[in-house]
């Protein structure tokens, strides 16, 4: 690659800007964000493969954006600006096509409480995104008087009625991902790492009953294929029994095919002023400070509006209670990352109940992003047109003030601030 600032090979030795510098900067971090959201179409198209299903399209794409983006062939940023957004459109295609094997195998979620707590007996700690490998395990521990439980992502696998119909999936225990190493250690039962999550560094005081299937791994743990999870099995039976603790419930499971099911309801408390506006405040949690910013944020959410929220950042807020309106809860848990697709679904019927555009609804986006798989939802929304959207809680890293002004100019993209400011912003039509 050549740099225009340096005038000579990038990263060479003559170079003294590793190849970012000026016309090069922005192209690299476009590349760098296709790059991102090629690895987040990829997890979520791995999971579908998984399960027996493929897109042609999307797996062909695959191939055009590594070879673009590796091979470097063009400096030209509007090609790279496609790229990305193409990116996106072919998020969507791979979370439509997740969704709908995950629906067909195992039902389509319905809203449902689930405990905190834990039971007496073994137990089995199951995090990660996988549902076929939390089945498989469901399956394998039948009548051994092993409790399962779920962290992390996993948590809206118990609104799935092929999953729920087994009485030892007994709840959800922990929080989101950067909360393993306290949470694991507290557990005492076996723990599971399936796909495509993040894994912290473990301690050692819990690495001995720690398994990962699938392509997740980390070293020091035993790695077992979920045809046969009979070491998980046989380490929680050797382990001491967990003790019987209370715990709250939290809601999920409002998959788009719940939600659409109150449509006529949502759509009358809007037009009653029952309803004011619709906040989706989500994403991918992180454990740096100022994610605090997305708990603040939903507290001071006013009485008269709904909160909508998937992935891990929902574990910032969703043991708080925020009541109802009219039977409709105020706080919507759609699901895991990749139910981004049922949060498009809702909203699509929404703009289509009230003849007007995705962006002229009383619907606000605060997002938080940390990984991949965040970079490809931000993309497939705006490869949607949608705009306004407001993300945290820092100004991703890969993202030139250059190309962050395009985004700026074109989507209205915004930075968040402080809850109290954004809030307000929001409601004024800002």
């Amino acid at each position: 690659m050549f740099c225009y600032q340096c005038e000579q090979t990038a990263g060479g030795s003559g170079c003294t800007t590793f190849g970012v510098c000026g016309k090069n900067a922005d192209i690299q971090s476009l590349q760098d964000i296709a790059l991102f959201g090629l690895k987040g179409v990829a997890a979520y198209a791995y999971h579908a493969r998984e399960l027996g299903a493929r897109d042609e399209e999307v797996d062909a794409f695959m191939d055009e954006a590594l070879f673009k983006t590796l091979t470097n062939v063009s400096f030209d940023l509007q090609q790279h600006i496609d790229l990305v957004l193409k990116c996106g459109r072919m998020n969507f295609r791979a979370m439509e096509l997740l969704d709908k094997v995950n629906t067909e195998r195992f039902g389509n979620p319905v809203p449902v409480a689930v405990e905190t707590g834990t039971r007496k007996g073994p137990g089995i700690l199951v995090t990660g995104h996988d549902l076929l490998d939390l089945y498989e395990l469901l399956v394998q521990t039948e009548g051994k008087g092993i409790n399962i439980y779920t962290h992390g992502e996993m948590l809206p696998a118990h609104a799935y009625p092929e999953l729920r119909k087994f009485r030892h999936l007994a709840g959800n225990y922990g929080g989101a991902w950067q909360e393993q190493k306290k949470e694991f250690n507290a557990f005492g039962g076996a723990v599971l790492v399936t796909t495509n999550c993040v894994i912290v560094p473990p301690q050692n005081t819990y690495l001995d009953r720690l398994f990962t299937t699938g392509i997740a791994g980390v070293p020091g743990a035993t790695h077992v294929d979920r045809k046969d999870f009979s070491m998980v099995i046989e380490k929680a039976l050797s382990l001491p029994a967990l003790s019987e603790t209370p715990g709250s419930k939290i809601m999920t499971g409002f998959h788009h095919t719940a939600i659409l099911g109150l449509a006529d309801k949502i759509i009358a408390a809007v037009k009653s002023g029952k309803i004011r506006h619709f906040f989706l405040v989500g994403g991918c949690d992180g454990a740096r400070p100022g994610r605090n910013y997305y708990t603040e944020f939903a507290e001071r959410v006013p009485k008269d509006c709904v909160i909508l929220t998937l992935a891990c950042g929902k574990y910032r807020f969703n043991k708080l209670d925020f009541g109802e309106i009219d039977g409709i809860p105020r706080l919507i848990d759609i699901g895991q990352c990749n139910n981004a697709y049922s949060a498009i679904q809702i909203a699509l019927a929404l703009a289509k109940a009230f003849n007007c555009s995705v962006n002229d609804l009383p619907l606000s986006l605060v997002l938080s992003w940390f990984e991949q798989k965040a970079v490809a939802i931000l993309l497939t929304l705006l490869a949607f047109g949608v705009k306004g959207i407001r993300i945290g809680p820092t100004p991703p890293a890969f993202i030139t003030p250059g190309v962050l002004k395009v985004l700026q100019d074109n989507f209205d993209l915004k930075l968040i601030t402080t809850p109290e400011r954004d809030l307000a912003d929001i409601l004024k039509g800002k």
